[in-house]
């Protein structure tokens, strides 16, 4: 007996198999994928320039930074202005012995840290940083005044602060004042300056906030900046030159405004 030759496959499908569907051209998914990917190319360029126009330094300057710094060094430096008022007074005595107080500088003015003699970590770089910017004052360094007030509870002594004077070259800087006194006495200062210690034995690292604060030759508080230091792997603080200088300089500037 003959057998019937098999029927022809059904319109729309291939030979192999009943139900494959015809495959779709090559040239259409090609220009498919391309308009995605224009698309998505077109997205991620705008969202990346939105992300940097947003974190320019142009788009986030503070109002209120003196002309003469520049809108990168004021972010560098997180400097910013503070609304008008008196600097919270205190009496102390600096390295040399010298009890004097704070409205004793009125008519210069006066640039403000918190330190620790036996600090090793960004305490040294804010020393750096007041030393090049008395050098970049100039003329104008008589009329400022560059004062650091001990944040150490177990090192209160005068020559605590004059060996770390010396050490760190601020004894080269004619107005430079590390003040101490009586353990009560400096917490009263902390607190007036919103300073937090944290010193949990007389071994252990002294924790503090770290400041710089502007006062005007009248003794008002003006301007507010945040002191920064990058680590080594290792963990020891450290600036590099270029940020360091700046820094110098940006201190100088400020200064400068506040006692032309």
């Amino acid at each position: 007996m003959t057998r019937a030759a098999p029927a022809p496959p059904p319109a729309g499908t291939s030979g192999h198999g009943l139900g494959t569907p015809r495959p779709v051209p090559y040239r259409r998914v090609i220009i498919a994928a391309l308009g995605v990917m224009v698309i998505v190319a077109g997205l991620l360029t705008y969202f990346v320039v939105r992300h940097r126009d947003q974190d320019s330094p142009a788009a986030t300057r503070t109002s209120g930074i003196p002309a003469s710094v520049s809108t990168s060094l004021a972010a560098l430096m997180g400097l910013s202005p503070v609304p008008a008022r008196p600097a919270p007074g205190f009496t102390l005595t600096d390295q040399d012995g010298r009890t004097l107080s704070l409205s004793s500088f009125r008519g210069r003015a006066v640039v403000l840290e918190f330190m620790d003699p036996h600090c090793v970590d960004i305490c040294p770089i804010v020393s750096q940083e007041f030393i090049d910017a008395y050098h970049d004052l100039g003329a104008a360094a008589p009329r400022a005044v560059f004062v650091a007030v001990n944040v150490n509870p177990y090192y209160r002594d005068v020559a605590s602060m004059a060996a770390y004077s010396a050490e760190h070259q601020l004894a080269t800087v004619p107005s430079w004042h590390f003040f101490t006194g009586p353990l009560a006495g400096l917490e009263a200062v902390w607190r007036a300056y919103g300073i937090a210690v944290d010193a949990p034995s007389r071994s252990a690292d002294v924790l503090h906030t770290s400041e710089v604060f502007f006062i005007g030759p009248g003794g008002q508080e003006r301007y507010v900046a945040d002191p920064m230091a990058d680590y080594t792997s290792a963990g020891k603080a450290y600036l590099p030159a270029g940020p360091l200088a700046a820094w110098g300089q940006g201190i100088a500037l400020v200064t400068r405004q506040l006692a032309p």
